[in-house]
Parts: C-alpha cells; structure tokens; sequence
C-alpha cells in the first residue's frame, strides 16, 4: 500500500490512510513521516530510512510483500506527487513484477499534496490554472528545471515551487526568483508556508522581488501568483476569471457576453480577430507570443474553409 498521509497532521489524513496503517504488518519510510503517525503504528515492524533511500524503501517493500507481509510504504502529501509510488513502480517493473500476477498486489491510497494544504492555509491561490515544479537537481539536471521555469513564469502559470532550499542548494531559488523576474512584475503576490498543518507551521507573505530574502528551507513549498493574483486582508486569491464576463455587484454579464457560453475572446472569438486583423502570421505571433507555425496553420486552414465554403455558394447558384 503506498499511501499519502497529507500535511502530516492526523486530522487530515484520509479515512483510508488510517485504515491501511491499521492494516498493515509493516510500515517503511522517511524517519520524518514515520514521526508524524508514530502514535498509529503501535505492534508494527517499522522500517525508518534517510531522505535519500527511496529505492531502499521500495526494494525493502517489495521483498516484505513477497515475504507475505502486508506492506505500508508512507509518503507525505500524496504518494504520487514527487512521491514514492514512482519509484515502487520502477523497482516492481526491474522486478518484473506484473499488475494481477498474483505476485503482489499494489494499492494507491491518495493524500493532499504540499500544494492543497500550503493553498488552504493562505486563501485561495490555485483557483486558475497551476502547476508545481521542484528545484530540486539531486536527480534532474538543472537545465531542465530552468527551462520549465521559464517556459511557466512567461506562461503567466500559478507556480508552487517544491523543494525550494536546502542546506546544500541555496542558491536555486535565488535562479528561479531571476527567471521570474524576467517575465513578471516584482511586486507579483509569493506565499511562504513552511510545516503546512504540523506544530512548527509558519506563514509569510512577500512579493517575487524580495521571496529569496526569506526564511526557506526544506519544508517549505512557495506559491508564486499570476499576474492577477492578490493579497488581501491575510489572504492570497487567484481570481478565477469571472470579472471578465459579470458585472461581480449584480452578477450579469457584460455587454457581448451570455452566461455558459464562451467569452468573446475565447477561441471563436479569437479566431475572427486573426480573420480579420490583416496581419501576417509573424506579427500575430508575435502579439500573442505564440508559435508562428501555429498562427500559419491557422490562418491556412481557414483561408481553405473559406475557398470550400466560396465553393459550395457557387454550386449553389
């Protein structure tokens, strides 16, 4: 069973989770997460291992479930995400290991991530689109994590940076603050939460211009907001969009606009706007800072749409 505790704080474990504990014979993991539910795991072989065995943890599982036991392998958060349930699957598969051979049997059990309780703690950061990326380079080259941050601060993307500092690794969120910066205004809303729901729990908000100024360690996720992203009286909000199509006193729509129905400027709308706007597909794309081959492909096809349709009018007559 590999399952997510959550935050760590038992409150918000899922019924789930508890019941796999209870079930289990043996539960292995970090040392940190084997301390969050240590009061649920009374009479259980318990396996503690350090930050960087995570294949350890996997191997160990494995051979205790061949062995006949009924295995927990513990995550914080949700094992998925930046998770053991990655690398469980890695060692299954070298193992050989099939889905319903009978060998063993794989249960998923899902917690909240660092990224649902750091956002219900702050207000409500991720009601827009989001992602999460990790600055950790242990086993990704930072190239790679470089041009993801990138690609997401000029994307406009919520951002939730997962292992944002260490003792080692202290200048990468220095790096990150830079690439934002390139492509967001300093003063752009950042939250802080370190110990999301656990006894040390500690909450700051600053702006992208001053966040590598601040206490960030290990513990910490840092959520970056968007370019409409606010703080206010203590709380950090996404809008979701809204404004865009009511008036928010009365909640009618604006002039051109029809509830459930897309925007004015959504695709069809956007679409007639290329039609119509004159302009080569350099110049578009440049405006709206998308591929030039894409602006091509679109303005081709519908010119073509538009000869078939010239078409069919003269069959008609």
């Amino acid at each position: 069973m590999l399952v997510g505790l959550g935050p760590g704080s038992v409150d918000h474990m899922s019924q789930r989770a508890r019941a796999a504990l209870a079930e289990a014979d043996t539960v292995i993991g970090y040392v940190t997460y084997i301390r969050l539910v240590a009061d649920l795991l009374e009479g259980k072989e318990i396996i503690k291992k350090s930050m960087t065995e995570e294949l350890d943890r996997a191997i160990e599982a494995l051979e205790r479930a061949r062995a006949g036991k009924k295995v927990a392998l513990i995550s914080s958060g949700d094992a998925g995400v930046y998770g053991m349930a990655g690398p469980t699957f890695e060692v299954l598969f070298q193992a050989g290991w099939i889905p319903d051979s009978g060998d063993v049997e794989v249960e998923i059990i899902p917690g909240a991530s660092a990224l649902n309780t750091c956002a219900a703690l702050v207000g409500a950061p991720l009601t827009h689109d989001f992602c999460a990326i990790s600055l950790s380079d242990l086993l990704t080259p930072w190239p790679v994590i470089a041009r993801r941050v990138n690609a997401v601060a000029m994307a406009d993307f919520v951002v939730a940076l997962y292992n944002p500092k260490s003792g080692r690794r202290t200048r990468h969120i220095q790096e990150a603050q830079r690439l934002f910066l390139a492509h967001r205004a300093p003063d752009t809303p950042v939250a802080i939460v370190k110990s999301a729901y656990r006894p040390k729990q500690r909450i700051e908000f600053t702006t992208l211009e001053k966040m590598a100024d601040c206490e960030i360690g290990m513990l910490s996720t840092v959520l970056i907001g968007n370019s409409n992203t606010f703080i206010r009286h203590g709380l950090m909000v996404t809008p979701r969009g809204y404004a865009n199509k009511y008036d928010l006193e009365n909640a009618t729509p604006h002039a051109g606009e029809s509830a459930g129905r897309s925007l004015s400027t959504g695709l069809s709308g956007w679409l007639q706007t290329l039609r119509t706007s004159g302009q080569g597909a350099e110049a578009l794309a440049q405006q709206y800072q998308l591929p030039t081959e894409y602006i091509q492909h679109i303005l081709d096809e519908d010119a073509m749409l538009d000869d078939d349709m010239g078409q069919e009018a003269e069959a008609e007559s």
